[in-house]
C-alpha cells in the first residue's frame, strides 16, 4: 500500500508527497539533516501530518499526488482540511 500525504508546518507552509512508509517519512522531515527532504528542510519544523489517502499501487499514488498539487487539488484540499476544523 502506499499513502498521499499533506503535511503542515507551525507557519502555515504545506507540502504533499507520496511515501509507502507513512510515520518513517514523516520522520525524515523532521530530521533537517535528512538529504532526500531539500523541499522542507529550508522551512521550521516540526510538521505535522494534516491529511492522508491510502491507495493501492505507486502509479495511482503519484497520480493523486499530482492531482493534489494542482490548483484544483489544493482547492479540494483547503476545502477539505476547513471542513474538518469546524
Amino acid at each position: 500500500m502506499f499513502w498521499v500525504y499533506v503535511i503542515e508546518n507551525p507557519a502555515g507552509k504545506r507540502y504533499t508527497g507520496q511515501t509507502d512508509r507513512l510515520s518513517w517519512r514523516l520522520a525524515q522531515h523532521n530530521d533537517s539533516a535528512h538529504t532526500l527532504t531539500r523541499t522542507t528542510k529550508r522551512y521550521a519544523g516540526p510538521w505535522q501530518l494534516i491529511y492522508s489517502e491510502e491507495i493501492s499501487t505507486r502509479t495511482e499514488a503519484l497520480a493523486r499526488e499530482k492531482e493534489l498539487k494542482s490548483g484544483q487539488g489544493r482547492e479540494w484540499l483547503k476545502r477539505t482540511l476547513d471542513d474538518k476544523d469546524q
